[in-house]
């Protein structure tokens, strides 16, 4: 057998899995109501509720050892 032939072969052994992954995938999010839906969502928003936010300002240690240096330096000026 050439291996050009393996080649195609094998391509379409994958193509054929990812269709039937795909096919899967599609089957299970259908097979879900929407009140699975909803309630899955309001689980998740839970969840991130439940986790605080992290401080949105860098620190200048942070600054200094990331590639901001120079504004670390203009803010020690300060």
């Amino acid at each position: 057998m050439r291996p050009w032939k393996l080649l195609g072969l094998a391509g379409l052994a994958g193509v054929a899995a990812t269709g039937a992954v795909l096919a899967r995938s599609e089957r299970q999010r259908r097979a879900l109501t929407p009140d699975d839906v909803r309630a899955r969502l309001h689980e998740r928003h839970a969840a991130l509720d439940a986790v605080p936010d992290p401080d949105p300002r860098p620190t200048t240690a942070e600054l200094v050892a990331g590639r901001g240096h120079r504004v670390a330096r203009l803010l020690r000026r300060r």
